[in-house]
């Protein structure tokens, strides 16, 4: 990879990515504790995941909690190793700037 993932790249995309690969296989993190841990705007945050789900780098699902609506969201395969070779390509930059 010559250049970053210009989708990835974005620092709130970024967070995105970052808040969501820890999660185990398909599990989902629900759009307000996502925004709680990004800091986004609910407008902005939509965006992005937005632009990412586009990307194939994640999936949302919207259903019901009883009555109550709910927005999750989950990395896709495609988006671990989209953000792993991101991850890869930030840390050879750093391993050629140490010489």
């Amino acid at each position: 990879m010559d250049q970053p993932d210009q989708i990835i790249h974005q620092p709130v995309r970024l967070k995105i990515m970052a808040a969501l690969k820890p999660l185990p296989g398909d599990e989902m993190l629900e759009f307000v504790r996502l925004k709680s841990l990004i800091g986004a705007t609910e407008g902005n945050l939509g965006a992005h995941i937005g632009t990412l789900e586009q990307a194939g780098y994640v999936k949302v699902v919207k259903d019901f909690n009883g009555k109550k609506p709910r927005t999750r969201v989950a990395l896709t395969k495609q988006g671990r190793r989209a953000f792993e070779d991101y991850v890869t390509y930030l840390r050879g930059i750093v391993n050629s700037a140490q010489g």
